[in-house]
């Protein structure tokens, strides 16, 4: 008897820090992306914009995490001809859009394969430039910021600790009204 006893208390100690363990992985979750992004000028002018970003999250449940992310789509060159019936003027601009967002995720599952929706807040601002990107970083006040709200739903498989995000949503910038946005990321994510 007092063998039985003392193999359930050293089962009882050997599994009790994984159970402990357990209840410490996977809070935090951090990666990068490729991403898409349409933007909408109103009218029939859009540009399509290629970037990088990086986002952190902290897991409050296995069902929920608040997130903060950032991005910055490449430059694109945007000209504009003007004519006023004599001359007719072609006017080069380079756009970077630059991203910043905050807010929750909500998972519809806690295995390796999740669906999920999302719903940030934050900016988007719109540089004019022809600095490099370093110097871009300094000068956000210098472009045309506007607050941003972004919906989005997408999917996620982990494989241990390393997964692939994909995520697509509608980065709504207010400028005289709402303007809709396509945005559509992917990337690898990191769990611990």
């Amino acid at each position: 008897m007092k063998r039985i006893a003392l193999l359930a208390v050293l089962a009882a100690l050997i599994a009790l820090p994984g159970a402990v363990f357990a209840q410490n992985e996977n809070h935090v979750e951090v990666g990068g992306f490729a991403q898409y992004y349409r933007f909408d000028q109103g009218g029939s002018s859009q540009i399509n914009f290629v970037g990088l970003g990086g986002r952190a999250g902290f897991y409050v449940n296995p069902w929920a995490s608040i997130e903060a992310e950032l991005s910055y789509d490449f430059e694109r060159n945007q000209t504009n001809f003007f004519n006023n019936g004599a001359t007719t003027s072609f006017v080069t601009t380079r756009t970077r859009p630059l991203h910043g967002l905050f807010g929750p995720k909500f998972n519809f599952g806690t295995g390796n394969a999740n669906l999920f929706a999302t719903g940030k807040v934050g900016f988007v601002n719109f540089g004019n430039s022809d600095q490099s990107l370093a110097q871009s970083f300094g000068n956000v006040d210098a472009g045309n910021t506007r607050f941003a709200v972004y919906p989005g739903v997408g999917v996620e498989g982990f494989w241990g600790h390393i997964g692939l995000r994909a995520e697509v949503g509608d980065e709504i910038y207010f400028s005289g009204g709402p303007k809709n946005n396509l945005k559509i990321s992917l990337g690898p994510h990191f769990r611990f």
